[in-house]
């Protein structure tokens, strides 16, 4: 049956003569807290190997006394495919470069630099559209995706973030296959001090259904439900996702008022693959892109954005939340502005 996770407080009384031997020994100025670096260096650090890729290899091409000629617009294409911006945001990029040349008559490869980052800003505009928590009581996220992109640790992130903002949040296990995921989710539930519904055993479609019953009656303001991970490719499991959702439906009508489709960046390419397919058979709303410290990848949200926009008929699925790093700081909402400045530092 389900069952509630509940956090533990270490006990002051267990604790306590260790604690004062350890300030004892310990000199203040050692034991005063590690200063907080800000999310703009967290971000700058985070997209390093990206950088590496992307920005050094430009400021080679658009250096002093560079002229504008095909030869370095073939050498920025290069560039660009091996950030993983793929060849349809490449291709716009090099198109809108081209006009810039001709209407804004820019002579100069430092010129070309600057317009590029403006334009790849534009491009990537429309995905910075902010997770919105009003709508419903409690709003229920569900996440999705496939094994090993975060989902799980995203969730913990999310639960203290929403908690920071002043919301109660609980957690409904709907990984219901691997029992790690239900024990990692729950030491979540721990970490953050918030309840986890589970089952050792049990349809995830109930698990979640019984969570949003539970956090109604409760008054909780936001749901996370987890899922199992799998692959596009695994017709039944994507059927059984869909399921999921109808049968959220039918706790709320309203709900799920939130599709998240966890990435990891390290895929490249193969992101607009699973947008595609998650796309269809959930109707995400947003995306959360992990792991962006571990790849050189990270041109792939251009990508993600060129997919649908840019002439494509649709909106893009906008980038809600991106990760940069392991700690609870290092996942924040997707900003264009930051990122570019962060890939341009």
């Amino acid at each position: 049956m389900f069952g509630f996770f509940k956090s533990s407080k270490p006990d002051p009384a267990s604790s306590g003569t260790h604690a004062a031997l350890v300030r004892e020994r310990v000199p203040a100025a050692e034991a005063a807290p590690t200063p907080k670096i800000s999310w703009a260096l967290r971000l700058k650090s985070g997209l390093a190997r990206t950088r590496d890729t992307f920005t050094s290899q430009i400021a080679g091409l658009f250096g002093v006394g560079a002229r504008i000629d095909e030869s370095l617009f073939e050498e920025l294409e290069t560039v660009l495919l091996s950030a993983d911006v793929g060849v349809g945001a490449t291709q716009h990029l090099i198109d809108r470069l081209r006009l810039r040349i001709k209407r804004d008559r820019l002579t100069e490869a430092g010129e070309l630099k600057e317009a590029l980052k403006q334009e790849l800003t534009l491009l990537l505009a429309p995905l910075e559209r902010p997770l919105d928590l009003e709508g419903g009581k409690p709003f229920v996220i569900m996440l999705a995706g496939v094994n090993g992109a975060g989902k799980t640790t995203t969730i913990g992130k999310l639960a203290r973030r929403f908690q920071a903002e002043g919301k109660s949040v609980l957690l409904a296990a709907g990984d219901t296959f691997r029992a790690a995921a239900r024990e990692q989710l729950a030491e979540w539930g721990r970490r953050n001090g918030v309840e986890v519904i589970s089952s050792q055993a049990g349809d995830p479609a109930a698990v979640i259904f019984d969570a949003i019953q539970s956090a109604r009656a409760r008054g909780i303001d936001v749901v996370l439900a987890d899922t199992a991970g799998r692959l596009p490719t695994q017709l039944h499991l994507m059927d059984e996702i869909r399921k999921v959702k109808r049968v959220i439906q039918k706790a709320d009508a309203s709900a799920p008022h939130e599709v998240l489709l966890v990435l990891d960046a390290n895929i490249g390419q193969n992101a607009l693959l699973q947008v595609k397919a998650f796309d269809e058979a959930l109707g995400l709303t947003g995306l959360v892109m992990t792991k962006l410290d571990g790849t050189a990848r990270g041109g792939v949200i251009a990508a993600l954005a060129h997919s649908r926009g840019s002439g494509q008929g649709r909106q893009p699925v906008p980038v809600r939340f991106i990760g940069v790093g392991e700690d609870m700081e290092d996942l924040q909402p997707f900003r264009v502005a930051e990122f570019v400045d962060a890939l341009f530092a």
